[in-house]
């Protein structure tokens, strides 16, 4: 190796270590930090190296230091030389200060975001793990219990399992409903207790809802129920079975009730998403789901308030298939149904709860109309159909509420301009 090579190379080996040995690669970068000055360069010699002289080389690294110093936001100049970013007048300020800024808080974002996520995702995993043994423990320990009582169940319909199909799939979730529903009637058609009104999404609205339209709603709910539900599910009866005995004996266990319920979840969103976004296309939306939309501000019985055709193909179908295709246990069924139940009638209630899951998301689309269609959101981002409500006050409302505080006091919605 010449003498022009080594040079070079041992001048930008002693660059790299210089700049290794700083904190400009570690984390933010400082702005307000310069480097020593470099000691002065001895006495240019002019050395060929192939085709071109050392002086030329010198040049050259000088001018790639000065990129990197443009880039990090350091000094790498030599005595008394301003670096070149500073050369440029005030433009050139402004990219020195802000550049380097800018990317600094982007990595510590990223550091900050990835310790967050690892630190959650541990205690995730222990947290779920702790939960799901105290679970399985306890299912273990009272399951012969719920076994027993279970063959006691079977042995009063033997024969006649389709009653307790029917009464396991059909009345037990409506009694979670109409219990449910009950509650919130009473805060609906007299605003008391202000404990639970105070949390109204829409305010102003459905106070007190209108009790003409309140009883249209409610007879409409009870005929979806009692004359398309249940006859819905006597039909399907004997199809379930060919998949898998829903009144068998041996109760499933906990984990597979567990990806069960997951399926089941995943199955709904999918075919939900897709009917209702279905619904609104105009050759359906004004025959069929303009029904449902009578009500622009939602309360939770209307969460069944649809046209027949809807509550078939947007309400039952998308609860019905996961059940089908896993050839489900009527415990996991009864479980699924009132489960569904209650999250549809909180979606719909109009309050957004302490403790609750939030209903931010739907109660916008019964607002809007052509947004969030889905129910956990996850196909309306892939589907861009809830960039709308993100940039709503709505949807940093669209939380989980840990405290008694309303959001809607919290995050109040910006003031209409007047003109």
């Amino acid at each position: 190796m010449s003498f022009g090579k080594k040079g070079v190379f041992v001048y930008s080996l002693h660059r790299l270590v210089l700049f290794l040995s700083s904190r400009a690669w570690l984390g933010p970068v400082d702005c307000s930090v310069t480097r020593s000055p470099r000691p002065a360069s001895p006495p240019t010699r002019v050395t060929r190296l192939g085709s071109f002289t050392e002086i030329e080389a010198a040049k050259l690294g000088a001018d790639r230091e000065e990129k990197a110093g443009l880039n990090c936001g350091w000094d790498l100049g030599g005595a008394g030389k301003q670096p070149a970013v500073e050369m440029k007048g005030e433009t050139g300020s402004k990219l020195h200060d802000e550049k380097p800024k800018q990317e600094g808080h982007i990595w510590g974002s990223m550091r900050r975001t990835a310790f967050i996520l690892g630190s959650g995702l541990l205690l995730l995993v222990a947290f779920w793990n702790s939960v799901t043994w105290h679970l399985q423990r306890f299912w273990g320990a009272s399951g012969h219990f719920w076994q027993a009582q279970w063959e006691r169940l079977l042995s009063t319909f033997e024969g006649k399992e389709w009653m307790l199909f029917m009464m396991g799939a059909t009345q037990v979730p409506s009694l979670f409903f109409w219990s449910f529903n009950g509650l919130l009637l009473v805060v609906d058609t007299t605003g008391k207790p202000s404990f639970i009104s105070r949390y109204r999404i829409q305010v102003g609205k459905n106070e007190p809802v209108d009790p003409v339209k309140l009883r249209h709603s409610i007879r409409t709910v009870l005929f979806n129920q009692f004359m398309i539900s249940l006859p819905m599910m006597l039909v399907l009866y004997p199809i379930h079975k060919l998949w898998g005995d829903p009144c068998r004996r041996e109760l499933p266990t906990f984990h597979w009730f567990l990806l069960e319920l997951a399926i089941f979840t995943l199955i709904e969103e999918v075919m939900f998403y897709y009917s209702h976004r279905l619904l609104h296309h105009p050759t359906f939306y004004k025959k069929i789901h303009k029904k449902h939309h009578e009500w622009t501000a939602p309360i939770g019985v209307i969460s069944l308030y649809a046209h027949p055709v809807e509550h078939v193909v947007s309400n039952m179908l998308p609860a019905i298939v996961g059940p089908l295709v896993m050839g489900s246990h009527l415990s996991s069924i009864t479980m699924w149904f009132s489960l569904a139940l209650i999250i549809t009638t909180i979606s719909h209630c109009g309050y957004h709860l302490p403790f609750l899951p939030s209903p931010e998301f739907h109660d916008y689309h019964h607002l809007k109309f052509n947004q969030c269609y889905g129910v956990l959101g996850v196909l309306d981002h892939l589907h861009g159909t809830d960039t709308v409500f993100k940039q709503t006050k709505a949807y940093e409302r669209h939380i989980l509420l840990l405290g008694f505080t309303p959001l809607s006091e919290s995050i109040p919605d910006t003031p209409k301009k007047i003109e």
